[in-house]
C-alpha cells in the first residue's frame, strides 16, 4: 500500500471531520478512504462496516464513539482524516482531534442543516483558529437543500461561507456537481462504488445559479488580494492554480469558508473533496510555529521540519486486547526513527520508540520513520499517557495538551458482584487512560465511589468497556449527596465530662459560645479563657473535640460548617484532668449548644447553563422551574438560548437525559458547584429520614 512510505512534511495534510451527530462524518471519510484506494473496501456505518467504526460498541449503537484516525493519498499527498463522535457525550475526542488537525471538514446534513453539535463543533475550531471548510453531506436523502443548509451556515456559522461547488440535482435526483472555479460539471457515473464521474456540460438547470454563484466567489476572492482585485476588475483571465492559492491563503485567514456537496453512501463527490483538500488544506510547514515551554519554563518555539529536535504530542491513548496500549501522536517537530529514543518530559521517563505505524483505523502500517507533521501510532509504551509531551533527551520541551471538557455529571457504580468489586477500581483507572473525560474516585464521605463523566451515553458506553475489556460488570445507582449542617443563631453551654473508676479519674469542663458566620467561611476556633480556669495546653483538646463533634453534626449527621466557636469559661481538677477529658468535654459542649442554636440543613447548589433550540425554550424552563431552579438569565445564541441558573443537586439527577428528551436531542448543559445554601424546610424531614434509614443499614 502507498501508505507505507513516509511522507514528507509538505505532503501531508492533517483534516479534523467534524459535524453534529448523524451528519454523515463517517461515512464520508469511509468514502473518500475508499475512492482514493488506502481502504480495500466500501463500508456502511448502518452494518457497522465503515472504515473507522472499529469497536462492538459502536457497530451496536450504530455510531461513532471515539476519535478514529485514517488516511487517503491522492497524488503523493497524505490526507491524515481524524473521524469525530458527533455526539456531545463525546466531545473529548473531538477536542482532542482538533488540537492535532491543521484544518477542519465540517459535515451539514442536507437535509437536517445546521444543528446543535454543528454549532459546539464550529466553537471548538473557533477557539484554536483552524481554518476550516464545509461539506453538505447527503445530498441524495429526501427533502435535500442545499440552498436553505448555505444559508442557514451563512448565518449561523460564516457569513464569509461561499460555495465551491453546486450540486446538480437533490434527492433521488442528485447526480453530479459543478465546480464554480473551473466552471465544469462533473456527473457521476451511474452505478460507480468510488464516484467516478465524468466532465459534462453545466446543466441549463442551473446555469443562472452557476453564474450567479461564480460571479460571488471570485469577487470574494478578489477582495482578500488587492493584486488580484487589480487583474480581476481589469478583466484579466485569472489561472486556475493561483485562483486555488489565493483561495487556500484566504481559508487559512479565516476570510473564506469554502462549501462543498456530495452524497457519500454513493461515494459521489468523494474524489472531488480529496482532490480541493490537497489544494487549500495547508501542510504542516504552513501553519507557523508552534508554542512549547522548555525545560527552565521559557517559552520555546517550534517548526515542522526534520531539521529540528523531534517533538511529539500524545493525544489519544487506547487499550486493545493482546496489543496493549495504542498511542496515537503527532509529530510537531523533527523526525521519528524507529529505534531512537524519547524523553517523555511529563512523567520524567524514557521510552524507545518501536513498532512506529501510521494508522489506518483499527490497522496500522509500519515505517521505519516519521517526518515532522504526521500522525502515527505506537504500541507498548510504558510510561506515557493521553497529553503526555515525547521530546529528545537533549532538548526537553512540553507542548500544550488537549483542553479537555470537565465532567461534571456523575452516577454511583459499585462491582456487579464480589470479583468485579475486587477489580473495578483498576479497570475505573485503565478507562480514565483512555478517554480523560471519564474520571471516577471513592468518596469516604459518601461511601460510594463516584464516577464522573460528560452524560449518559458516556456512562453506558465506557461500562459496556469495561466488561468488554476488563471483564468487569458494574451497577449504578443515584449518587448520595453531600448535605452539610450549620447553625443560624448564636446560642451558648457547658460541656463536662468526669469519670471516677476508682484509680485516677477523667474530668474536663469547658463553656462554649457558638456564633453563625457565613456561608462557605468555615470554622474558627476562639480562646477567650482568663486566668488559667483552664490550663493553656488544654485549651486545643476543647478545639479538636469541638470539631471532631461538629464533623456528625446535630439533624441528621452530616458535618457541621460556617461556625465559630468561643471558649471562654470552665474549670479543670489538678490531677483527674487530661487532654481526652478536656476534648470529651468540649464535644459535650458542641452538642449541648449546636442544638439550641437552631441547627439546619445545607445542600449543594450548582450553576448550570443550558443551552436549547429557541422551539423548546418553554418546555425547558418549564422543566426547570419544576426542579426549584432559580433563572438568573437567558442569553441569545443564533437560534438558540443560554439558560442560566442555580439549582439544588439533589433535583439534577437525571437532568441531561430529561434534556435531551425535551429537546429532541438537541439540547445541551454544563455545570459546577457554587456552593451551599439552606434546604427548603418542606423538604428536611425526608432528608433527615433517608440519614436514619442509612445508619441502619
Amino acid at each position: 500500500m502507498a501508505a507505507a512510505r513516509s511522507f514528507r512534511t509538505e505532503d501531508i495534510r492533517n483534516v479534523v471531520v467534524l459535524g453534529h451527530g448523524g451528519s454523515g462524518k463517517t461515512t464520508l471519510i469511509d468514502a473518500v478512504c475508499f475512492a482514493s484506494g488506502t481502504s480495500r473496501r466500501k463500508g456502511s456505518v448502518v452494518d457497522g462496516t465503515a472504515l473507522t467504526m472499529t469497536t462492538p460498541e459502536e457497530k451496536s449503537h450504530g455510531m461513532s464513539l471515539e476519535l478514529t484516525v485514517a488516511h487517503a493519498v491522492h497524488n503523493g499527498t497524505k490526507i491524515n482524516l481524524l473521524d469525530t463522535p458527533g455526539y456531545m457525550d463525546f466531545l473529548g475526542d473531538a477536542a482532542a482531534a482538533v488540537r492535532v488537525a491543521d484544518a477542519a471538514l465540517v459535515t451539514v446534513g442536507a437535509a437536517s442543516g445546521v444543528e446543535v453539535g454543528t454549532e459546539m463543533v464550529w466553537e471548538l475550531c473557533e477557539k484554536r483558529g483552524l481554518p476550516r471548510m464545509i461539506f453538505v453531506s447527503m445530498m441524495d436523502k429526501a427533502h435535500a437543500d442545499f440552498a436553505r443548509v448555505l444559508a442557514e451556515v451563512k448565518e449561523k456559522l460564516a457569513p464569509g461561507a461561499v460555495p465551491l461547488q453546486l450540486p446538480i440535482g437533490a434527492d433521488e435526483d442528485f447526480r453530479g456537481v459543478v465546480d464554480l472555479l473551473t466552471g465544469t460539471a462533473s456527473v457521476f457515473k451511474s452505478g460507480t462504488v468510488t464516484g467516478e464521474s465524468e466532465e459534462a456540460p453545466v446543466p441549463d438547470e442551473v446555469a443562472d445559479e452557476v453564474e450567479n454563484w461564480s460571479t460571488e466567489l471570485m469577487e470574494t476572492l478578489a477582495t482578500t488580494d488587492e493584486e488580484l482585485l487589480d487583474r480581476y476588475l481589469e478583466g484579466e483571465e485569472i489561472p486556475v492554480e493561483e485562483l486555488h492559492a489565493a483561495l487556500a491563503g484566504a481559508m487559512a485567514e479565516g476570510e473564506i469558508v469554502p462549501v462543498f456537496c456530495g452524497a457519500a453512501e454513493q461515494s459521489f463527490g468523494a474524489v472531488e473533496l480529496v482532490r480541493k483538500l490537497v489544494e487549500l488544506a495547508p501542510h504542516p510547514g504552513r501553519t507557523g510555529q508552534v508554542e512549547a515551554v522548555g525545560a527552565a519554563g521559557e517559552a520555546v518555539s517550534l517548526r515542522s521540519s526534520d531539521e529540528e529536535q523531534p517533538t511529539a504530542l500524545v493525544f489519544k491513548t487506547s487499550a486493545e486486547p493482546h496489543v496493549g496500549d495504542l498511542s496515537l501522536f503527532r509529530v510537531y517537530s523533527g523526525m521519528l526513527v524507529n529505534g531512537s529514543e524519547l524523553r517523555n518530559v511529563n512523567r520524567e521517563a524514557t521510552e524507545r520508540i518501536n513498532h512506529l505505524a501510521i494508522p489506518q483505523s483499527k490497522d496500522r502500517v509500519g515505517v521505519e520513520a516519521l517526518h515532522a507533521g504526521d500522525i502515527g501510532v505506537l504500541a507498548k509504551l510504558k510510561s506515557t499517557r493521553t497529553n503526555d509531551t515525547l521530546s529528545a533527551p537533549a532538548n526537553p520541551v512540553t507542548l500544550e495538551g488537549v483542553a479537555f471538557p470537565r465532567a461534571d455529571i456523575s452516577v454511583a457504580v459499585r462491582g456487579a458482584a464480589r470479583a468485579d468489586e475486587d477489580k473495578l477500581g483498576e479497570a475505573l483507572g485503565r478507562l480514565h487512560d483512555e478517554d480523560p473525560t471519564f474520571v471516577a474516585e471513592f468518596v469516604p464521605e459518601l461511601r460510594q465511589t463516584i464516577a464522573r463523566g460528560l452524560g449518559e451515553l458516556h456512562f453506558l458506553v465506557q461500562f459496556e468497556r469495561m466488561k468488554r475489556k476488563y471483564g468487569v460488570s458494574v451497577e449504578t445507582e443515584t449518587p448520595r449527596i453531600a448535605y452539610r449542617e450549620t447553625i443560624t443563631v448564636p446560642a451558648e453551654g457547658q460541656g463536662r465530662f468526669k469519670k471516677q473508676t476508682g484509680g485516677r479519674g477523667q474530668f474536663g469542663d469547658c463553656w462554649v459560645r457558638l456564633r453563625p458566620k457565613g456561608r462557605g467561611e468555615g470554622y474558627e476556633f476562639i480562646s477567650s479563657i482568663k486566668g488559667g480556669v483552664i490550663p493553656t495546653k488544654y485549651v486545643p483538646s476543647v478545639d479538636r473535640g469541638i470539631q471532631e463533634a461538629a464533623a456528625r453534626g446535630v439533624v441528621a449527621g452530616y458535618p457541621m460548617v460556617d461556625f465559630e466557636a468561643e471558649c471562654y469559661d470552665g474549670s479543670y481538677h489538678s490531677v483527674d484532668s487530661s487532654d481526652i477529658a478536656f476534648k470529651v468535654a468540649g464535644s459535650y459542649a458542641f452538642r449541648n449548644v449546636a442544638e439550641k442554636a437552631r441547627p439546619a440543613l445545607l445542600e449543594p447548589i450548582v450553576e448550570i447553563k443550558v443551552t436549547t433550540p429557541d422551539e423548546y425554550l418553554g418546555d425547558v424552563m418549564g422543566d426547570l422551574n419544576g426542579r426549584s431552579a432559580r433563572v438568573l438569565g437567558m442569553d441569545p445564541l443564533s437560534g438558540s438560548t443560554v439558560i442560566r441558573a442555580q439549582v439544588a443537586q439533589a433535583e439534577l439527577h437525571r437532568y441531561a437525559s430529561s434534556l435531551r428528551s425535551i429537546t429532541q436531542g438537541r439540547g445541551h448543559h454544563r455545570r459546577k458547584l457554587l456552593g451551599y445554601d439552606l434546604v427548603p424546610p418542606v423538604r428536611v424531614a425526608k432528608i433527615v429520614a433517608e440519614a436514619e434509614a442509612e445508619k441502619e443499614s
